[in-house]
């Protein structure tokens, strides 16, 4: 289906060319007629899939169709602020040809930042574009008219609720009008998902497609490795690889283990960053932008980055341990292998985790493949096949 057949407004139209969007993704094909016709949606799909654009045009499109009134018209509400930026930059760029404007608020920054954000609700963007706290920091204050707003969007419902922002969302949208329009996206739809939509829905369409399965370009390996022995091990990965990548992403659980595999890298010759939460708003700003640009080849985050952020060109993603979470699984290595990309994903397995990527594998519907270790790593674990929670006798081979 091509975005011709939306028919969008002219404004927007040459904004999609200018971007070179022609041809639409399943979860827009599906979105966007029904946003169109102002329901509500429940929409499940994994990160990657074209998303954001889904709720975003429609409503840009709709906002061309009306008289400029300096009021909050819609508002986004996404887990952290790397998301928040990213997608009022994917609104910049549709809306170039518009008169639509647009402001993320996030927490993080100075008094000055926050006095910008002020300014934006007070003068009224037509998007707000912002994380839960720091949009009730704003609304605590008088200057925050709200009685314009017509869409409550919720992105990656599923991990704000995971953050504990359930009680911030209902909030927040009990100070918006009732008779609005609300959109939830949501990488995953368990119990407390449908909960949140049930309260703050009505009658909503649903849609759900694509979830939890990887890129069909994204090769998936994994090493059973003990825990002292990761770090040695993600450095010789990397220099078996050769020097010729230039995006790697590897998560790890902890800020600690952040650190300690940056410092290991860096004494091993290799350029390395860090991004977690314990960095302020510039130094994260800056590091992703340095990453980007290639000034920065490795770099060594926590789940901060495991969604919807979009970078392209990551050739590889290391899972330093086995995330808790199956869908965080796919959630992390669909960093790489993006837009008809190819790309590859590594697990470091101990032998405490098997159970956990028994899970992943069950989930993604497929084994996926465990390779020998290099020279020097003696005595590292096996993998043990679990069946419900009892180890069984039979023991699965390493492929080679």
């Amino acid at each position: 289906m091509n975005f011709t057949q939306f028919k969008f407004g002219k404004e927007l139209r040459e904004g999609l060319d200018m971007m070179g969007f022609i041809k639409a993704t399943p979860i827009q094909e599906k979105a966007i007629p029904i946003i169109q016709q102002g329901v509500d949606l429940i929409a499940c799909a994994q990160t990657g899939t074209g998303k954001t654009a889904a709720f975003v045009l429609p409503i840009l499109d709709n906002l061309t169709k009306i008289d400029i009134c300096n009021k909050v018209k819609a508002i986004i509400i996404a887990p952290t602020r790397e998301l928040a930026k990213q997608i009022d930059m994917q609104i910049e760029g549709f809306s170039y040809f518009t008169n639509s404007s647009s402001y993320p608020v996030y927490g993080g920054g100075t008094g000055v930042e926050f006095d910008n954000q002020k300014q934006a609700l007070k003068k009224g963007a037509d998007i707000i574009i912002c994380t839960p706290g720091r949009l009730l920091a704003h609304l605590d204050f008088d200057y925050f008219d709200t009685s314009h707003v017509d869409y409550l969007i919720l992105d990656e419902a599923d991990r704000m609720l995971d953050m504990g922002f359930y009680d911030d969302i209902m909030l927040i949208a009990k100070q918006l009008p009732k008779n609005r329009q609300n959109l939830l996206f949501s990488a995953t739809m368990p119990p407390k998902i449908r909960k949140l939509a049930n309260t703050l829905l009505k009658d909503p369409k649903s849609i759900s497609l694509a979830i939890s399965k990887p890129a069909e370009g994204l090769t998936q390996n994994a090493y059973m490795v003990n825990d002292n022995q990761k770090v040695k091990l993600v450095r010789e990965i990397l220099k078996l690889r050769g020097k010729d990548l230039s995006h790697v992403l590897i998560f790890a659980s902890s800020i600690k283990n952040v650190k300690e595999i940056k410092q290991t890298l860096n004494k091993s010759g290799m350029r390395a960053s860090e991004m977690h939460s314990g960095l302020d708003q510039m130094q994260r700003e800056q590091t992703i932008r340095d990453f980007k640009n290639k000034k920065i080849r490795i770099l060594v985050a926590t789940d901060i980055l495991s969604r919807g952020i979009d970078i392209k060109g990551i050739e590889i993603v290391i899972n330093y341990e086995v995330p808790h979470d199956a869908e965080d699984y796919v959630h992390r290595i669909g960093r790489t292998a993006r837009a008809d990309r190819t790309g590859e994903a590594i697990t470091l397995i101990n032998s405490k985790q098997v159970k956990n990527f028994m899970d992943i594998e069950s989930l993604i519907g497929k084994e996926v493949n465990k390779l020998v270790l290099p020279k020097g790593f003696e005595n590292a674990p096996l993998y043990k096949i679990l069946k419900n929670g009892k180890t069984k006798k039979k023991w699965r081979k390493f492929k080679k």
